[in-house]
This record gives structure tokens, C-alpha cells and sequence, in this order.
């Protein structure tokens, strides 16, 4: 199955993007912060073709065909995002008069490795190749975050489109979210990113994301500042109320530990920016609290099983869990989390 064999016709033009891991910076992209992903060797492909006045698309992952007018609604499925894109598109005043899209992806979806960023991103490079549009990979990702907050009405940060836009394998991708300022980081000699999926999906705008944003959006109002990337002393925020004191104090710490985590990459130093890893985690579950018990446990037995860190990645709510290992303990990493999680998928 195909392009041609769905719309009777040869792509005109085609692009893929990654799917991402967050290695530190969860939740801190929406308050101007400190991110830190890198790129997986997953891609989201698309295949592009011209149409008028509509956006048509076929996913070859869940074997469906959908088609709506350019001026429609979102309607809750995977075509709102490519109509998202489009639409982003126009807005800036761009002539995309519709497309035709073949959709076919290596990203699991609702594993908190960005399928859906990966998708944008991917269908914007493809529709940049189709009507020539002189737009850099940085501008793709700006317009990915438009599509997936005002036409889908998930209200993310920058980072995930960033991370699929530039960042490069190997690579930790250090983004100031505020100037949008980044550098490639090697990661650390001899280890390896593993990620950890259980399979237990997530819905983000559904499951807490927006009030979580909500939260910290009056968390930064109540401390008179701009964006909580702004608190530089901790102990500003034991004046907020709960939760909201909780929900700063993550935002507030992660940035740091960004900070602390690109300082042990340019040392090359995997012990120190596992722990950083792994003290995200904690906060994420304690303080910002959008993990289950399932992902702390699995954090839990990914450290005894010779993790240097391990951490939920993504929005939470379900997802899957990244960890860093050394390269000469990946083989009885896996084989010691196998024996404990049978079902478990290695990424």
C-alpha cells in the first residue's frame, strides 16, 4: 500500500521527522525554561501530494483514510494535526491551497516520544519541498507549535517540535525555550539512551496537561514574574499556596537541573547526569505529580537493574520511561528488566 494506490497518483514530494526522549526539562518549556532532549532513531515518514481546498490523509499505522475542507473544526483524530499544519500555514500567509497526505510511522503513539511532533514537522518539510516555501527548520517548528495549540487545542511548549526539527542523533539538544538559542551536546562516552515502554498510552489533552500549565501560568502571575524561568531561589516559592508551590518548585528545579545536566555533558560525565535524571523523576512524581505508580516502579527497578538514571519522559500520565546505561551493561540491563516486566518494550 501507497500514495499512489490511495489517491491514484505519484507523491510529489516526501520528508520524515523523529520521534524525541526528554533527558531533562519536563514541563519547563511552557514557563520560557531550560530543555534538554535528544532524537530516537524512530521516524514518522509523509508523503505529499497537491489538492484544492481540502487536506485528505491516510495512516498507514492505523489503516485509515480521512478528508475534511480546510475551514473545518478539529475532530479529535490524527487528521487535526496535518489540517493543523496547513491551517498554520495559511495563517502566516503562505498559499497552500490543501494537500494530500500518505502517512507512515516507526513512533509508538502515546508513548511520550512525540509522535505527534514528529508528524507535524514531518508534513511541514514535505509541504515546504512541495510549494517551494522559504522557511528554515526553526520556523517549521514554530509553526508546529501553533497548529497543535491553537487548531488542536493542545496548549505544549516548544520543545518537542525543536527536538524533531534540529536536534541530531547522538546528540542532546540544549534549547533555551526564551531565545530559542540551542547546541548539540554529545551524550555521554560509552552509554546509551534506553527507552522503557509499557504500553500504557496516554491522552494529553485530557489527562492534566492544560491544568498543570494552568497551575504554573498562576503560580508565575503570584510571584510577579514573567515566567517561572525567572525564580532563581527556590525558596521564593515555599509563599505560594498549595499546589502551586509544589508545581513552581519543579518547574524552578528542573530548570537547574538542566543547567547542572549541560555542565556533566561537556565533562562527558553519564554518572552525574543519570542522577540529575533520576532526581527529575522524583520531582515529576512529588511535586508536578503526572506520574503513575507504574512508571515510578519502573524507574525503581531500571536503577537496581544498573540504570546511571531513569526518568518518565514526555508530559507523563502514562508514556514510557527513558534511562541512560553503560554500554558494556546494556544486554543485562534488558535481560534483568525483561525477567521483572515481561511485556516490556525496548525502544
Amino acid at each position: 500500500m501507497g500514495f499512489k494506490e490511495i489517491f491514484g497518483a505519484l507523491p510529489e514530494a516526501s520528508a520524515q521527522a523523529p520521534g524525541r526522549v526528554n533527558l531533562l526539562g519536563e514541563h519547563t518549556d511552557y514557563q520560557e525554561g531550560y530543555v534538554l532532549p535528544t532524537p530516537l532513531p524512530y521516524f514518522t515518514q509523509v508523503e505529499v501530494g497537491r489538492a484544492q481546498g481540502r487536506v485528505e490523509a491516510y495512516s498507514e499505522t492505523l489503516g485509515e483514510l480521512r478528508a475534511r475542507p480546510l475551514a473545518s473544526p478539529p475532530q479529535g483524530d490524527f487528521l487535526d494535526y496535518l489540517l493543523g499544519v496547513v491551517w498554520a500555514l495559511r495563517e502566516a500567509g503562505y498559499e497552500v491551497p490543501g494537500a494530500r497526505f500518505y502517512v507512515r510511522s516507526q513512533v509508538p503513539l502515546g508513548a511520550g516520544l512525540s509522535s505527534s511532533a514528529a508528524l507535524e514537522v514531518a508534513a511541514l518539510r514535505a509541504l515546504r519541498a512541495l510549494y517551494r516555501l522559504p522557511l528554515s527548520d526553526k520556523d517549521l517548528a514554530l509553526l508546529g507549535q501553533k497548529a497543535k495549540v491553537e487548531y488542536v487545542g493542545v496548549r505544549c511548549g516548544l520543545m518537542d517540535q525543536m527536538a524533531a526539527s534540529l536536534g541530531q542523533p547522538g546528540k542532546a539538544l540544549f534549547l533555551d525555550t526564551r531565545t530559542l538559542a540551542y547546541e548539540n551536546l554529545p551524550l555521554p562516552p560509552g552509554t546509551r539512551v534506553a527507552v522503557l515502554d509499557l504500553g500504557l498510552g496516554r491522552r494529553l489533552a485530557e489527562a492534566g496537561y492544560n491544568q498543570r500549565r494552568r497551575e504554573a501560568e498562576e503560580a508565575a502571575r503570584r510571584l510577579g514574574v514573567r515566567a517561572l524561568r525567572d525564580v532563581a531561589d527556590l525558596c521564593l516559592v515555599e509563599s505560594l499556596p498549595f499546589p502551586l508551590d509544589k508545581r513552581a518548585r519543579h518547574i524552578v528545579s528542573e530548570n537547574l537541573r538542566v543547567l547542572r545536566g549541560v555542565e556533566a555533558l561537556r565533562r562527558g560525565d553519564g554518572r552525574a547526569f543519570g542522577e540529575l535524571m533520576t532526581q527529575s523523576h522524583r520531582s515529576l512524581s512529588q511535586d508536578y505529580e503526572v506520574s503513575l505508580p507504574e512508571l515510578d516502579e519502573l524507574v525503581d527497578e531500571a536503577l537496581k537493574a544498573g540504570a546511571l538514571g531513569a526518568k518518565l519522559t514526555g508530559a507523563g500520565f502514562g508514556g514510557a520511561v527513558v534511562a541512560l546505561v553503560e554500554e558494556t551493561r546494556q544486554q543485562a540491563f534488558q535481560e534483568a528488566l525483561r525477567a521483572r516486566f515481561p511485556t516490556l518494550r525496548f525502544l
